[in-house]
């Protein structure tokens, strides 16, 4: 006879078995906003393929399953033989392989691609995160090879594919290729001039000899990298391929795979050259400016990969408290319960919009959606990247000790939640991108405004914030002590007039009067009570 103690009951049921892309409102509307109608159905059809696998059973076992067995370096085959290669667990591949075939590195190759690709990537990230780089370092380097129309015309064809072609052999081989990057090093960290990694060039034009390290290599397991080196003309953006064309292996030194918090199933690496081949990408000396457009196209992911890992959190929060009994009703019908979820909800959705309009701007591609972008993706990636974490805490709080406990996932999403800030540029880099921006270019001021300027006149408070954002401006005496105060303000503006324009009502008037009117505390669950809180609550609830 079983123990009546033992009866397990008042215990939320898994989130499993859901369409993650049909259940997100914020974003199945903000796919329907920003794609030509001609586009819609056959997009409709692709999320909700991928949001029906990304909410299956089998594929949220396979991101469990690749958290917890991380990469492992292979540095020596048996007989002593440098190989450097990285071992994945399987279900690690079957996620990537997915995000590749679901179009994920293919944004540049198909009408209103970006904005499919950034919902895409929103909903499989929700699964692991770890598989997350890879997509984004080779979606993110097409706009740089670009530079060079000969090395576009011959990679591009291959990072855009949809095959996921596992294994090290040449490039010419595959029929499709991952790429990373490499940047920092150990004196220089973001002050990427400062790198002494030194390119000698050799006798066929365009190629070059590495000798070098880099602090922070990305996805090492890669087919090729863009790298930063000092050339005798300054320093210089090149491509590594991994495998060189007559199948033997390039120098490529992997010494050690970080440790890091989260993450964890992601190979981030060290790496030393020592006369690696590489062939140069744009002009010696402008390094920085070839590889930008690739940096920026990494800072809209980390603005997408907050989105993300912040709409899962609150699903599992609002899905937890509608399931959850205490003190006599559903925990998500107590008052107190509801402000903090329909706080977390306003932070989910106010970060789910903003990266979808900046999706939507590299699809359109003009001159001024590109003066737009200049300032609103440094300020979008500082603002909801640091946001993240505060969320994830305060959802994985309202499932109490059962969110601390490895097996509700809350704390790998906890994890997870500070590396969007650090990576491609961590809070101050980016605000002080923003204000250079503000002082040399002074067409994306113009751009900001016109886009913010458009829900003029909605909400008094949203005005309000407008005002007072043009004063901030107007005084540049000291910015840059400033200059986080600066960006947060335009962030939130930013956010505030695109609910206002898009958002349901009650959506658009809980965030004016908490993030813009000033009517809210120091901690989630402090929005006016006289809010509709339950309509907000009840939008975010991941039903479909």
């Amino acid at each position: 006879m079983a123990a009546t103690t033992h009866t397990v009951t008042n215990q939320a049921p898994p989130l499993v078995g859901y369409d993650v892309f049909a259940a997100d409102r914020a974003l199945v509307e903000g796919v329907e906003r920003h794609l030509d109608p001609s586009l819609l159905d056959e997009a409709r059809e692709e999320l909700s393929g991928l949001g029906r696998s990304s909410g299956s059973a089998q594929v949220l076992e396979w991101g469990a399953l690749a958290n917890e067995h991380p990469p492992k370096l292979r540095t020596h085959d048996r007989y002593g033989n440098r190989v450097d290669e990285v071992e994945f667990h399987p279900s690690w591949h079957r996620l990537l392989g997915k995000g590749v075939s679901a179009g994920l590195t293919a944004a540049w190759s198909r009408p209103g691609g970006h904005v499919r690709r950034a919902a895409g990537f929103m909903i499989w990230t929700q699964v692991e995160a770890g598989n997350g780089c890879p997509l984004s370092m080779t979606h993110a380097a097409v706009p740089a090879l670009r530079t060079d129309p000969a090395l576009a015309a011959e990679w591009e064809p291959r990072l855009t594919s949809t095959v996921y072609d596992q294994g090290l052999r040449p490039a010419d081989q595959k029929a499709g290729v991952l790429f990373g990057m490499g940047m920092t090093e150990k004196q220089g960290g973001s002050d990427v001039r400062a790198n002494t990694t030194a390119a000698r060039p050799l006798a066929e034009d365009g190629t070059y000899e590495l000798t070098g390290h880099k602090w922070f290599c990305s996805a090492p397991m890669s087919d090729g990298f863009l790298v930063l080196a000092q050339a005798p003309g300054g320093l210089t953006c090149f491509l590594v391929p991994r495998v060189l064309q007559d199948g033997t292996r390039n120098v490529f030194r992997i010494q050690r795979l970080k440790d890091k918090l989260g993450n964890r199933s992601n190979a981030s690496s060290e790496v030393e050259f020592d006369g690696t081949w590489a062939r140069r990408v744009g002009d010696e000396g402008r390094g920085v400016r070839t590889i930008i457009e690739m940096v920026a196209a990494t800072r809209l992911d980390c603005v997408l990969g907050s989105a993300s890992l912040m709409r899962q959190a609150v699903a599992q929060a609002v899905h937890h408290s509608a399931h959850r009994e205490a003190f006599g009703g559903a925990l998500i019908d107590k008052p107190l319960m509801r402000n903090v979820l329909a706080d977390l909800a306003l932070e989910s959705e106010a970060a789910t919009t903003l990266a979808l309009r900046l999706a939507a701007a590299y699809d359109d591609g003009g001159e001024q959606e590109r003066a737009f972008l200049r300032l609103a993706v440094p300020a979008a990636k500082y603002w909801v990247t640091k946001r993240c974490t505060p969320v994830a805490v305060e959802a994985l709080e309202c499932l109490g000790g059962n969110g601390y406990v490895e097996e509700s996932g809350m704390p790998r999403l906890l994890r997870e939640s500070p590396l969007n800030s650090i990576w491609e540029g961590a809070g101050n880099v980016q605000a002080l991108d923003v204000l250079r921006a503000l002082q040399r270019e002074p067409g994306a001021l113009d751009a900001f405004l016109r886009e913010v300027g458009q829900a003029r006149g909605a909400d008094h408070r949203l005005d309000g914030a407008i005002k007072n954002l043009l004063t901030e401006l107007a005084d540049l005496e000291g910015v840059e002590a400033r200059a986080r105060r600066v960006v947060e303000r335009i962030a939130l503006v930013l956010q505030g007039s695109l609910l206002v324009r898009y958002a349901p009502p009650e959506v658009a008037d809980a965030f004016c009067a908490s993030r813009l009117g000033g009517d809210w505390g120091s901690a989630f669950g402090t929005l006016p009570h006289s809010l509709a809180l339950a309509s907000v609550v009840e939008r975010a609830r991941p039903v479909s």
